[in-house]
């Protein structure tokens, strides 16, 4: 039987937070290891649990989600941050995706979406809930018109992208496009140097704002 991965849910809303509870009880591959109410309860725990995921909130007080995770990323290198959001948090989440969180969720999100979110970011990869996606394309196409520029990027390599964008997995991109889970890697990481991003979410959001992948 496989590991089972750590969650550890941030959140100052107890009912939401007993409902993820309630919801991630359920899930056979997944060990609840804390909760908290804010970030500074986080940062408190984070060492006890160790936990491989964290679901955080980005409004909360004593210690938003924003320094939770940049200090729980600076205590925990290899902490995965799946940030928590409402519609109308786009300059936040632009924020959180900088300070290293691997993806984000609206808080409207159902169990089966939940579930594979964490464990895609748990293997390294990233998420986003599509309606913010969509939501995002339109904004920075509406407002980026004069912007839009190409990447010099090859026919393949913009094909691994665009499957990336629908939140495939390595493996899965691999099997649609029928090459090696290792050719996948490759162009990921020669996407993001051409594109000078830090990591597969920074990409992301790159080729969002200059027109490159459509959602």
């Amino acid at each position: 039987m496989s590991q089972k991965i750590k969650v550890f849910i941030v959140d100052d809303h107890e009912i939401f937070r007993n409902g993820l509870l309630t919801i991630l009880k359920k899930v056979d591959n997944i060990d609840l290891v804390g909760e908290a109410g804010n970030g500074k309860e986080l940062i408190s725990k984070l060492e006890d649990t160790n936990p491989d995921v964290v679901l955080m909130d980005i409004k909360m007080p004593v210690m938003d989600g924003l320094d939770a995770t940049k200090k729980a990323i600076e205590i925990k290198s290899d902490v995965k941050i799946i940030a928590l959001s409402m519609f109308g948090d786009e300059e936040h989440l632009k924020k959180m995706i900088s300070a290293g969180a691997r993806g984000f969720l609206l808080k409207n999100v159902t169990r089966t979406i939940l579930t594979h979110a964490i464990e895609l970011v748990n293997e390294g990869g990233s998420f986003y809930s599509e309606e913010l996606l969509v939501h995002f394309t339109q904004k920075f196409l509406n407002n980026n018109q004069n912007e839009i520029e190409e990447l010099q990027i090859t026919k393949r390599e913009l094909e691994v992208l665009q499957l990336v964008s629908t939140g495939l997995s390595n493996q899965e991109i691999a099997d649609k496009l029928f090459i090696s889970k290792r050719t996948v890697d490759g162009h990921k990481n020669s996407l993001i140097v051409k594109s000078g991003s830090k990591n597969m979410v920074d990409l992301l959001m790159y080729s969002i704002k200059k027109g490159l992948i459509e959602v």
